[in-house]
């Protein structure tokens, strides 16, 4: 069963960086493609971004678009989210997990044998 390990979250003030990680629990990722997820109290998980690990082809979702990229991606047993430009709204916890990821793409849809994991806290805020 594919489950990974989120960090990286912390306090910061708006317009601050934060680097999150998505670590493998054992020695390899063991998935072709990863998703980012972030759960706002009272709102749903959304999708926020995803990377196929084989083509490097990456989707951002329109609330992130052009603040959040993968840095460091060493494809083997971690990836890693550079979020730039932190805003409050973007207060949330946030779960990395197996996602399904054809021809080369990736989706927004979990990997069926994949578990979430316990998320990492990101809190935006003067």
């Amino acid at each position: 069963q594919l489950q990974f390990v989120e960090s990286g979250g912390g306090l910061v003030q708006p317009g601050g960086s934060l680097r999150l990680s998505c670590a493998a629990a054992g020695s390899t990722l063991g998935a072709s493609a990863i998703g980012w997820f972030r759960e706002a109290p009272g709102k749903d998980r959304e999708g926020i971004s995803c990377i196929n690990l084989r083509t490097n082809f990456a989707n951002f979702a329109y609330p992130v678009k052009g603040r959040f990229t993968f840095s460091g991606n060493n494809g083997e047993n971690t990836v890693y989210l550079l979020m730039n430009n932190l805003k409050p709204e973007d207060t949330a916890v946030y779960y990395c997990v197996a996602v399904v990821g054809s021809d080369g793409f990736c989706t927004y849809r979990k990997n069926p044998t994949a578990k979430w994991g316990q998320g990492t806290q990101v809190t935006v805020s003067s």
